[in-house]
């Protein structure tokens, strides 16, 4: 069921705002100097409607909410007006707030899990936000509203799952309970701050249209913060751009994402890979980082990084001014940039040809190969006596192998077993159940895993991590952080140092920084060194885990630009896990999707996304969020119902029969056999030159017939 808003929704507003924020500026005072997080920011929030704010991290937007819910610390010194209803909320003690907040006004967390008391069963946590502001209301009529509320948020067995603490709800189910939480008094404004960040995309689908259930039911006005252009592409009516404290760009979402009017907005719209298009080009970074907010600007603040930067832009910081009709834009250049194509401005780079792409795939020598590769563990009960109950099937018979010069990215929901897999590999034991080859070396001979064969072996092998801060020792200079593996594996110490400077070369990092500790460089820039200790061995294969996830996009677009022309240039081969399936479809080659252990469907990166046989393939794609509003009003999502089932509550047959939308249409003979019998892993019959697409599944025309109803893609909007 689509839920796009219509054209009359996102007319120009009328009437009278709810929520009025006028020049607000809030400042930290800190060791070094004072902060100047938020340097006027206007908006006016008018009941019904969706206020998207986007930007870096840094630019300001959490600040912002939490000094509209006067939840900032004691040394925030905030200015200006913020008005509910016409009531100021400037200036009132906290106890005064506090007959607001949750009321009137009320806030979903990123992290619900933080959010939550874990002391606390959900249904106490409801029925005290319920009974603190209706102290007339009966214990009966209390907890029948907490049960309304999660049934509402589509929680199942609400009236059982009140007495249930936080920790026995997964991620998705405790979001909910936040959405539950925050709509419980009907409250006139809704401010959700990054509430889909830390989710799978098929639950962030399922937040998402909770969300709008909610604002439905309350008829609240929405302020949705978020750094994901797809969210604010299909669930906003107005955004705003924030740059350095600032507003640089307002208006309606049509005319941030198709007319963009300054350099930033363009810039970041820019730097998002796109699922819906097999583009390879190279994405557009935004260079350098954002200003410290320790000195105001005496110029324009996004100068410094802007490709137009003139001398006019450094005299006076520019306001916002209107280019079209409710559309605004801080730059002096705005009224010169209409339909001026971003890559025009900013240069994105060239990527080079890889050596080995006109050479068929089955003519190349494999890099790695597993041949049912499995990983179970046993689940037990009890604190004295052990007792086994179950077994996690983490890995549950992989096969699959990985080319010369190809991106294998494998993509699932959290606990689908991909980090499992990783390990595995990287582990590369003896002693695991099934074979792992890399480079020709078995990891079933016991002497490829252990002495100078193993060295041997392992500098063919790296990873880059999730978390670049937390992969590199903070106590090391980053010569010391390059020179430990060259001095593992062997290097000859007198090349070491040269060796190091051509490291940093290759990931784009200036030679003479080799000195410098890890804090000193942004994350951008750390994940850059991450990526250097990588390759410092000459590596056949490296395995990344989620190395975009903790960037901006802006930073992100860099780094997915470097491992692009990194592995056309030095012939790498790569095994990446992604949660997110925009940069799984820029990057790679070929694609597996993985569900509770196992490949569902695997083929080339086209295939997989633009005709997906497996039906959790189909909702997983239909799932992501495309930055282009005409895209997502037109779109109709497959919504997935629960959770990855626990393993005590595996399926026996299909694992995915219990959650599968085309399972629901089957005849019950049909139905028998999917609860019965797992499907094999199986090429695609119906593929006109046998591409090598496989699936698991026994229905694939019925899942055809569902994708076809609900469209995953939708052609890209001129």
């Amino acid at each position: 069921m689509s839920h796009a808003l219509s054209a009359s929704a996102r007319a120009p507003q009328s009437g009278t705002p709810v929520l009025s924020v006028r020049n607000l500026h809030v400042h930290f005072g800190t060791e070094n100097g004072t902060v100047h997080a938020v340097r006027g920011v206007d908006f006016d929030l008018y009941p019904g409607k969706v206020l998207g704010i986007v930007g870096e991290s840094g630019s300001g937007k959490s600040v912002t909410s939490l000094a509209i819910m006067g939840l900032l610390t004691p040394n925030a010194d905030i200015d200006g007006s913020i008005t509910l209803d016409g009531v100021e909320l400037l200036g009132k003690t906290d106890a005064q707030m506090s007959k607001h907040r949750g009321k009137d006004i009320a806030m979903v967390f990123q992290d619900p899990l933080s959010s939550l008391t874990p002391v606390l069963t959900i249904g106490r946590q409801l029925t005290d936000a319920i009974s603190i502001h209706n102290p007339d209301w009966s214990r009966e009529r209390v907890e029948a509203r907490a049960v309304e509320l999660l049934g509402l948020v589509g929680i199942p067995s609400p009236a059982q799952r009140l007495k249930a603490f936080p920790h026995e709800f997964s991620g998705g189910m405790r979001q909910r309970v936040m959405i539950a939480i925050a709509i419980a008094n009907n409250p006139k404004v809704l401010i959700c701050d990054e509430p889909t960040t830390a989710l799978d995309v098929t639950i962030q689908a399922q937040v998402l249209e909770v969300l709008k259930v909610a604002q439905r039911e309350t008829g609240a006005a929405v302020v949705f913060i978020t750094h994901d252009l797809g969210v604010i592409a299909g669930f906003a009516d107005e955004a705003i751009v924030m740059y350095a404290g600032k507003p640089v760009e307002t208006g309606s979402v049509d005319d941030i994402f198709y007319s963009p009017r300054m350099p930033y907005s363009m810039g970041l719209l820019a730097s998002v890979p796109r699922v819906d298009t097999a583009e390879s080009k190279a994405l557009v970074p935004i260079n350098g980082t954002p200003p410290n907010l320790l000195t105001e600007p005496t110029g324009c603040s996004f100068a410094p990084r802007c490709p137009l930067a003139g001398p006019e832009c450094l005299t006076g910081e520019p306001e916002l001014r209107t280019v079209s009709n409710g559309h605004q834009a801080a730059c002096v250049k705005a009224g010169s940039l209409a339909d001026v194509d971003a890559r025009d401005i900013y240069h994105a780079p060239e990527i080079p040809d890889s050596p080995f792409a006109a050479v068929p795939r089955e003519e190349r020598t494999k890099v790695l190969e597993l041949n049912d590769v499995k990983k179970h563990f046993p689940l037990t009960k009890g604190a004295l006596v052990k007792k086994r109950i179950g077994t996690v099937k983490a890995v549950d018979g992989l096969t699959f192998d990985i080319r010369e010069g190809e991106c294998l990215s494998i993509v699932g929901e959290s606990g689908s077993g991909k980090t499992t897999t990783l390990l595995e590999i990287m582990e590369f034991s003896h002693k695991g159940d099934g074979e792992i080859i890399l480079n020709g070396a078995s990891n079933q001979v016991k002497e490829n895993t252990v002495g100078s064969r193993s060295r041997e072996i392992r500098s063919d092998l790296q990873m880059v991590f999730q978390d670049p801060s937390g992969a590199l020792d903070p106590r090391f200079t980053v010569y010391e952080v390059l020179a430990e593996p060259l001095e593992q594996f062997g290097f000859p110490k007198d090349k070491i140092e040269s060796r190091i400077r051509e490291l940093m070369k290759i990931v784009g990092l200036q030679p003479d920084h080799v000195n410098r500790f890890p804090a000193q460089f942004s994350g951008g820039q750390r994940q850059r060194i991450g990526i250097a200790r990588a390759l410092a061995s000459n590596p056949k294969l490296v395995v990344l885990d989620e190395p975009v996830s903790a960037l901006d996009v802006s930073v992100q677009a860099g780094v997915i630009n470097l491992l692009s022309s990194l592995r056309a240039e030095l012939g790498l081969s790569y095994l990446l896990v992604a949660h997110d399936l925009s940069v799984v479809r820029h990057i790679s080659d070929r694609v597996a999707v993985m569900y509770l252990g196992k490949i569902v469907e695997i083929g080339t990166a086209d295939e997989v996304f633009d005709n997906p046989r497996h039906p959790y393939t189909q909702a997983l794609l239909s799932a992501i969020p495309i930055p282009d509003p005409k895209v997502e009003r037109e779109r109709q999502r497959i919504i997935l119902t629960g959770d990855l089932p626990t393993p005590l509550d595996a399926p026996k047959g299909c694992s995915f029969s219990g959650r599968c939308p085309v399972f629901k249409m089957l005849p019950q003979e049909k139905k028998d056999n999917c609860l019965s019998n797992v499907p094999p892993l199986q090429p695609d019959s119906s593929a006109a030159n046998g591409t090598g697409q496989s699936f698991a599944c026994f229905y694939p025309a019925a899942a055809e017939e569902l994708a076809t109803s609900h469209p995953t893609m939708a052609s890209s909007a001129s």
